[in-house]
């Protein structure tokens, strides 16, 4: 038992410590993070917006109330609840599918941003590799000693 318990432990490190492991959990809290931004960018900033357009900024107050013979007027769910009715809430529905279609939108926008970015840094980086080399620049022999001078000279005399 004891050795299975230690089999165990190690196949959990090994498992623990690999790596698209550690990747997924960085994923996971910056995906959380990145979330957080999102529903802000959303319920801040783009859903006023629709308010000013359409005139109503949150949906999620729109229901029916399912046994109402008496038809009586609710002005919320909350109060419908309390008097004891059931009530369809089909406007937290919609505005369910208003956040996703702006969040999908949002996150749609920044991966397209991102994706050609990667793009346009591998073509430049293809362009980089595929350039001609720079021709070498041929090499300027260096200006002789005055010892060669000297000795040039020598030379020169003894061959007269």
């Amino acid at each position: 038992m004891a050795e299975e318990k230690k089999g165990l432990f190690k196949e959990f490190k090994e498992f623990i410590s690999k790596g698209n492991i550690v990747d997924m959990a960085v994923g996971v809290i910056i995906g959380g993070a990145f979330g957080k931004i999102v529903t802000s960018l959303v319920s801040d900033i783009i859903t006023p917006l629709i308010s000013l357009i359409i005139g109503k900024a949150n949906f999620s107050q729109l229901f029916a109330v399912l046994n109402n013979p008496e038809n009586k007027v609710f002005n919320t769910i909350e109060e419908a609840h309390e008097a004891g009715f059931a009530t369809l809430n089909y406007g937290a529905f919609i505005q369910a599918i208003i956040d996703f279609l702006i969040i999908a939108l949002c996150i749609f926008f920044i991966l397209r941003g991102i994706v050609k970015a990667k793009a346009l840094a591998e073509k430049k980086k293809k362009a980089e590799e595929e350039a001609p080399a720079p021709e070498p620049e041929p090499e300027v022999e260096p200006e002789p000693s005055e010892e060669v001078l000297l000795l040039r000279e020598i030379r020169d005399s003894l061959k007269k």
